[in-house]
């Protein structure tokens, strides 16, 4: 009973209404009133022309009386009835009018329907008639209202008489009368016609709206559009043919979305090959990560169904650039946590054995063995320390070392290393520097002895004199890199080594590349005697970003042996002189989930 309280009241309550049944009774009222409006217009104009048109036709009556020349004729006699009255009734007849009445230019009658009227004076104007002019009017006569006209009958330029022919308002309205129901059909079949289509309109309305009144959807869109556009994961929804169609604020900026961006399918507005064709697939993703022109991103892709259809896919997206950052970082530390355990476990042995010599009685061996040993590491902390600016870095490359010992790989480092602190961030620069270590320790442990990684950098003048970068340098002598995958090696996803993770490898020197564009520097690879990568780096308040600036460099391999110093060789500048192809690294491949 309440219930059907309550739906009484929403009904009675326009304001509680759909949009649609709103739409449609404003439609249905307006139609209504147009129609009818436009019904009572045509009325009028329909009787104003009736009447306009019995005024001309008893004008041409009239006329054609007063031309006659037995009426011209029989009003000069003394008594022109006896052959006017018949004259007069015959045209009235044959006329269908309602009465010919011919008179003196005084009103006395000759002629009039009803005989008895003859010789009294006619009802109506005739003033204007009897000067020579006509006189059309509706007047109250002795037959009743009636529309009428009077004509002057002329001898020349003398007026003899008048003939007056009139249609009674009933006769009029009689005709007009016959023509109200076609009017009124008309009327209703376009009633009916707006109707059904307004009804059909509202259907369609109500569907597309799902029934919510014009404050449901308008509330909806305010809390939507605020959701959408304050939510911290960047959101997109394409349709089926993998077009965008809708997108909020975070989505533009990781992914750097132009303006027009909307309408056009996401492999069309210049996002990474690899990172637009694969959303614009519209396959389901869980976690897969993306390299943009300068972040690391986490996407997500679900289908989009509506009442069992499916309208398109979901893509969510999280920065993941600060986390993979933290990783690296994370990483390293544990790297060079693990390498102050092994340099404690094997400082254990050392002092161990040192202690045995002394207990032996060889002290002069015993001392000797302990001074060497400390002199090797102190001599690499202490051109790490000088070298290299960065604390970040130079605990990096310490924790290297002693994982590459372990490994059985040397890890060289330049003399004269110059890597100040402040070339960028020190996030970037531990993410170029480790993953480059990593895959040149992993390069030289698979190949043969002697297995040794080197690493130089240096403060030098860049190619066109206009400024100054560090150019930071990796060298192993592992099997290098092979010449027509030079460029893939940057791409995400792509690896020498068996993919025997859960997530794949194939991301670290896509990061290099991310982040050496991030940067405003270059990479560059060739093989000699194993792969030598070289980094740009501008220098700070140098930094400058042209058109050909960013690239990978590739050349064949021409050496086996390893150099002897840290420098180029001759066949490295060589090679890299014959075979250098430049092409942009900044990170625009599209990656998945895993880590190299």
């Amino acid at each position: 009973m309440r219930r059907t309280a309550v739906r009484r009241r929403r009904v009675l309550n326009p304001r509680s209404w759909s949009l649609a049944t709103q739409l449609f009774a404003v439609q249905a009222v307006t139609i209504l009133v147009v129609l009818v409006g436009a019904s009572l217009a045509a009325l009028s104009n329909a009787i104003a022309a009736n009447e306009a048109a019995a005024r001309d036709e008893v004008l041409g009556v009239a006329r054609a009386v007063a031309a006659a020349p037995t009426v011209r004729e029989a009003v000069a006699t003394a008594d022109p009835s006896p052959v006017l009255q018949p004259l007069a009734e015959r045209i009235r007849r044959d006329t269908g009018t309602d009465f010919v009445v011919i008179m003196t230019t005084d009103g006395i009658r000759f002629t009039h329907p009803n005989p008895a009227q003859i010789g009294g004076r006619f009802q109506g104007t005739i003033s204007a008639a009897s000067e020579g002019g006509t006189v059309t009017e509706t007047f109250t006569g002795t037959l009743g209202p009636s529309v009428r006209a009077v004509v002057p009958v002329l001898d020349g330029e003398a007026v003899r008489g008048l003939v007056a022919v009139g249609l009674t308002v009933d006769h009029v309205s009689q005709e007009m009368t016959q023509q109200v129901p076609i009017l009124f059909g008309t009327t209703a079949v376009a009633l009916l016609l707006a109707g059904a289509g307004s009804w059909f309109a509202s259907r369609w309305l109500r569907r597309s709206t799902h029934e919510l009144g014009p404050a449901e959807l308008s509330r909806m869109y305010e809390y939507y559009d605020a959701v959408l556009h304050a939510v911290r994961e960047g959101l997109l929804l394409l349709d089926r043919g993998g077009r965008l169609q809708l997108c909020n604020d975070e989505a533009r900026r990781l992914l750097g979305l132009p303006d027009d961006a909307v309408g056009r399918r996401l492999d069309d507005v210049g996002l990474p090959d690899a990172l637009g064709a694969a959303l614009a697939e519209n396959a389901e993703r869980t976690d897969e990560i993306f390299l943009t022109e300068d972040r690391v991103v986490v996407v997500n892709q679900a289908t989009a169904r509506w009442a069992r259809q499916r309208l398109g896919t979901v893509v969510t997206l999280r920065d993941h650039t600060e986390l993979r950052a933290l990783v690296t970082e994370l990483q390293t530390i544990r790297g060079f946590a693990d390498a102050l355990s092994a340099q404690a476990h094997e400082s254990a042995n050392q002092l161990h054995t040192v202690v045995s010599l002394i207990e032996l009685g060889r002290a002069e061996q015993a001392l000797h063995f302990a001074t060497d040993r400390l002199a090797d590491t102190q001599h690499l902390t202490d051109v790490v320390l000088e070298g290299i600016g960065e604390p970040a870095l130079a605990a990096l490359v310490l924790g290297k070392h002693a994982e590459a010992a372990e490994r059985g790989v040397d890890l060289r480092v330049a003399e004269d290393i110059d890597l100040p602190a402040g070339l960028a961030d020190p996030r970037d620069l531990v993410t170029i520097l480790g993953n480059l270590l990593d895959n040149a320790i992993d390069a030289a442990a698979g190949g043969g002895p002697p297995r040794w990684v080197r690493i130089d950098a240096r403060a030098v003048v860049a190619a066109d004199g206009s400024s100054e970068e560090i150019v930071l340098r990796i060298a192993d002598s592992g099997p290098g890199l092979p010449p027509e995958h030079s460029l893939d090696a940057f791409q995400r996803g792509w690896s020498t080594k068996p993919r025997d993770r859960p997530h794949g490898r194939g991301i670290g020197l896509a990061l290099v590349a991310q982040a050496v564009h991030r940067n405003h520097g270059s990479v560059e690879t060739i093989n000699d005697g194993g792969a030598i990568f070289t980094v740009h780096l501008p220098r700070s308040g140098t930094r400058h970003r042209s058109a050909g600036h960013d690239r990978v460099l590739h050349a064949a391999q021409s050496s086996t042996d390893p150099p002897s110093a840290p420098a180029p060789t001759s066949d490295e500048q060589a090679a890299h002189s014959q075979h250098t192809a430049e092409g942009r690294t900044a990170g625009s491949a599209a990656v998945g989930p895993g880590g190299q």
